[in-house]
């Protein structure tokens, strides 16, 4: 498993659109969503991003040019 080898060896980025609090849920099985979060949260730095997204700020696609 990747997160118990990473655990106290080396860093460990992990990205998601689902909130911590929803984890338990979307793992699904009890035991090792608590194992996985113990190991994530321990000396873990959180950043929890908010406001619009970035994909919707612009009105017109992108055009792709070839060169």
């Amino acid at each position: 498993m990747i997160v118990e080898d990473r655990y106290d060896v080396g860093s460990l980025v992990i990205a998601s659109q689902v909130p911590v609090g929803h984890w338990h849920e979307m793992i699904g099985i009890p035991t090792i969503a608590g194992a996985i979060l113990n190991r994530v949260i321990h000396n873990a730095y959180r950043l929890e991003l908010s406001g619009d997204s970035l994909r919707e700020r612009s009105s017109a696609p992108a055009k792709l040019e070839r060169a």
